[in-house]
């Protein structure tokens, strides 16, 4: 009884110890996702953006984004991973004045911010001019209200979300792991 409740404690422990050094090493993580390795289709579909982000942040128009598995290396794997990473990247237009209304919410803090490596097919869908605005908050309450608003089966998400207020953007790059 005495070794499973050091086990629980040792876990416990790592796992308030370690959920702030993963928050922070999250935003760093973003630098380092790969390319597809089969550029996919840029999708415009959007009931599955809705569904997973819509929660908060409205009903999104308008999307290019593309869904894709980041540990696929494009051949045959040998043993099945037990988790499965997929990233979900893209940029949509929220309602009129969404971006203006996240924005400017002061407890989020935003500043200017730039996406973070963009796959190839999605570069000619971000506007040059837009002013992109990022706030690691934001990016906090957002992932907390898709995990909590997420099914069983949407997966976990850690993400960033980036806004430009004159065009009423989003551009949205987040992963889903799924246990």
């Amino acid at each position: 009884m005495d070794m499973q409740r050091g086990r629980t404690n040792r876990r416990r422990f790592l796992l308030i110890a370690g959920l702030p050094l993963l928050t922070v090493g999250a935003g760093t993580t973003y630098l380092m996702w790969p390319e597809p390795s089969r550029p996919p289709e840029v999708r415009t579909d959007l009931e599955p953006l809705n569904r997973r982000l819509g929660p908060f942040l409205g009903e999104l128009t308008d999307a290019h984004w593309l869904g894709y598995d980041i540990d696929d290396k494009g051949g045959d794997r040998g043993i099945p991973s037990p988790d499965s990473r997929i990233r979900v990247v893209g940029v949509a237009h929220l309602p009129p004045g969404g971006a203006a209304a996240i924005t400017g919410r002061p407890d989020h803090a935003f500043a200017p911010g730039e996406p973070s490596g963009p796959p190839a097919a999605l570069k000619k869908h971000l506007p040059a001019a837009a002013v992109w605005q990022h706030s690691p908050g934001f990016d906090a309450y957002a992932n907390g209200r898709g995990a909590a608003a997420g099914q069983a089966d949407d997966g976990i998400p850690s993400g960033r979300y980036l806004f430009d207020t004159a065009r009423d953007l989003v551009h949205f790059d987040v992963v889903y792991l799924f246990t």
